[in-house]
């Protein structure tokens, strides 16, 4: 007690000669007396209702711990009681065994009985139903081959269950029903082409397509029924599950994907318009069959099949594949030109009307995002020009209207395609793994975004007259603003993807393992120059942008790392191991970005400077210069907020609780003279706050 009595005092004395530095301040010692006697109140009350808290949590959980106990009493007795009953019915049960062994007896026998006349007249039953499939009475031909199944598969399971080991019998029974798997094959067959020409059966017999679905409709019950008694039996019969749904979607997908394909009549060799010949077609086609879709098969199939949508789905798919197909051809100017209007007008156009959830862009992202950027790179240009040439000829007035014209549906596309950007962001963020050349992808376009200013300045510059620029002043700048934000979020995607790879080595930052000599500060410098030599093929300005900013995420996300309070350095010489390699990482990171920014005109300096301003601060050796050097902290870096200040100091790990309210109430009452050209960075950084079992340890 008497240590802690000394200690007390000890602490209260410097306080209050940090409080008492100056003379006017004697005349506030009235009013710092009533603050430290609220102060005192304020924790002693806290205390009292900490500990009651405590007492009532110990009552309440006595009383449940007494009424657990008699609990306990009631079922030990209860179980004595059960294991004198158990033991006691032992010999009944034994007694019983011949019971159990006739009732096994009879179960197989009267399934015996039951499936003789079946087994009989399998070869005439298999007879009949092959005549059936032969007539396309597909209905009862499938009748048939279930009687056939079921007595089968109940005479296996009678058999399983008598003797599972028994293959020989097992075979035998399977041999006897051989020529059954073959009928379900040759059912399966009739089945598949009618779905492969369910479009034009629905229209000429409707009937037949719904007796298929009904067929198939009763293999997934049974399918679904086998595979409970496997889970309950461990006995399922040769050829289950049959999956005859599946098969069927899966049949339907390769239909429409060869209708697709199949729609090209012509090349450029024989017909110069064979694009827009082959477009017109596949949207005559897509268009036609949505329709029957819609009107007459959605009829025909349970709802819960969702029919309609499946196909709308695959169809999309198909599409998707054809066009990617013909962009990566060589194409003419004049046939781009088609092949974008077709899928920006035409594709979007007749969907929604049959469907209003549909989206006519289901394109794999990476389709559209891959393909436009090369299209509007080497071509919009040429393409507006040949426009323009030919309207020139005309009049200028016409020449002024297409202009304006296409400036218009490049401020469109761009419309559509930042969403389709930003979508392309979040399927990849789904899996990470997919696809392969994101970093490529995003890139191009950001890239495209400067490639796309340099087209708008060009056309602007060579086919619109001076007095006329006002009129495209708006438009102009609405494009720059989209363009803008395009790759401002291009950059961020990139860095995201670079600060995911990061997170590893940055958990590792101001722990024990750091302290003891990890190298995740090497890492990441590694890691983050091998992205930015990727990153060097971006274009300017949008490249010393991506720099300024991963260089401040990376000191940004160091800082926050101090702010975590991982570690709490427990004497003078692990803080300044700690400090000194602070200081060593701060160069290698300015070393980094001095490498990476070279030419471009940042200044490297200024951000690795906090890391260093903050090593200063744990280096200390004397604690009563802390106040000072934290007052020079913030003076430099105003924005520094009172939680950033203890965390700092409970890193250092000798400021005591009350050093460190001294230090930030004292700086509290200080001057701020912030650096004009400072730019907030603590402002981001969350420091995290003490639990309530904490606060009241």
């Amino acid at each position: 007690m008497e240590e802690t009595d000394r200690e007390a005092v000890a602490t209260a004395v410097q306080r209050v000669a940090g409080m008492l530095q100056r003379p006017d301040q004697l005349d506030k010692v009235e009013q710092y007396r009533r603050r430290e006697a609220r102060k005192k109140a304020s924790v002693e009350a806290r205390l009292k209702a900490a500990i009651q808290s405590q007492l009532d949590g110990v009552r309440t959980g006595l009383s449940q711990l007494h009424n657990a106990l008699n609990d306990v009493k009631d079922i030990q007795q209860s179980l004595i009681d059960v294991n004198k009953d158990w033991r006691q019915s032992i010999n009944t049960i034994e007694n019983l065994k011949d019971v159990k062994d006739a009732v096994v007896q009879h179960s197989q026998l009267a399934a015996a009985v039951e499936n003789l006349k079946n087994i009989f007249s399998v070869p005439e039953i298999v007879r009949e139903t092959q005549d059936l499939i032969e007539r396309g009475e597909l209905l009862q031909a499938h009748r048939k081959l279930m009687d056939l199944e079921c007595s089968r598969d109940n005479l296996m399971y009678e058999q399983y269950r008598m003797d599972s080991k028994n293959t020989h019998d097992m075979n035998l029974i399977h041999t006897y029903f051989g020529d059954m798997q073959k009928l379900s094959e040759e059912l399966a067959k009739q089945l598949w082409m009618v779905v492969q020409r369910s479009l034009v059966t629905v229209r000429r017999d409707p009937t037949l397509l719904v007796s298929v679905v009904r067929i198939i409709e009763r293999e997934e019950k049974i399918d679904r029924r086998m595979l409970d008694r496997k889970k309950q039996t461990g006995f399922i019969p040769p050829g289950r599950p049959k999956k005859w749904k599946e098969k069927m979607f899966n049949i339907l997908e390769r239909t429409v994907s060869t209708r697709i394909e199949g729609t090209q009549a012509d090349t450029r060799e024989s017909d110069k318009m064979w694009l827009v010949r082959h477009l017109e077609i596949i949207r005559k086609y897509v268009l036609d069959d949505l329709l029957v879709a819609k009107t007459l098969l959605d009829q025909c199939f349970p709802p819960h099949y969702d029919i309609f949508k499946r196909l709308l789905n695959m169809y999309h798919q198909a599409l998707s594949t054809r066009m990617q197909e013909l962009a990566a051809e060589d194409l003419e100017a004049n046939e781009i030109v088609s092949l974008l209007t077709w899928v920006l007008n035409t594709y979007k156009s007749y969907p929604s009307a049959l469907s209003p959830e549909s989206r006519a862009n289901k394109f794999e992202l990476s389709n559209l995002i891959a393909v436009t950027p090369v299209f509007f790179s080497r071509k919009d240009k040429e393409m507006f020009e040949q426009n323009l040439q030919v309207a020139a000829q005309i009049s200028e007035d016409l020449k002024t209207k297409v202009l304006l014209l296409c400036l218009q549906q490049m401020n469109s596309f761009l419309t559509r395609y930042k969403d389709e950007a930003q979508l392309y962001k979040e399927e990849h963020l789904k899996n990470r793994q997919y696809p392969q050349c994101y970093v490529q992808y995003m890139i191009a376009v950001i890239n495209n975004c400067q490639t796309f200013k340099e087209s708008i300045i060009s056309l602007k510059r060579k086919y619109l007259k001076v007095e006329l620029e006002d009129t495209l002043s708006s438009s102009h700048a609405s494009m720059d603003a989209i363009l803008d934000i395009i790759a401002k979020e291009g950059c961020s995607s990139l860095l995201d993807e670079v600060f995911m790879d990061l997170e590893t080595h940055l958990n590792e930052l101001m722990t024990k393992k750091w302290l003891m000599g990890s190298n995740a500060v090497g890492t990441i410098c590694v890691t983050v120059e091998d992205y930015f030599n990727d990153f060097a093929k971006i274009k300017k300005p949008y490249k010393k942008t991506m720099t300024v900013e991963a260089h401040r995420r990376v000191v940004v996300e160091y800082i926050r790392a101090i702010m975590l309070k991982r570690i709490s350095f427990k004497n003078a010489e692990e803080r300044k191991e700690g400090a000194e390699k602070m200081i060593k990482e701060a160069e290698q990171f300015r070393f980094l970005f001095k490498k990476i920014a070279a030419g471009s005109g940042e200044d490297t300096e200024g951000l690795c400077d906090i890391i260093e301003a903050i090593a200063e601060v744990i280096k200390l050796t004397d604690p009563s210069l802390l106040y000072l050097e934290v007052s020079t902290l913030v003076s430099k870096y105003p924005d520094i907020r009172d939680d950033h200040i203890a965390a700092l100091l409970t890193v250092r790990g000798d400021a005591s609780r009350d050093m460190k309210q001294t230090i930030i109430e004292t700086l509290d009452q200080g001057p701020s003279q912030p650096n004009p050209n400072y730019v907030p960075i603590f402002k981001e950084i969350t420091v995290p706050t003490l639990t309530v079992p904490k606060l009241l340890k």
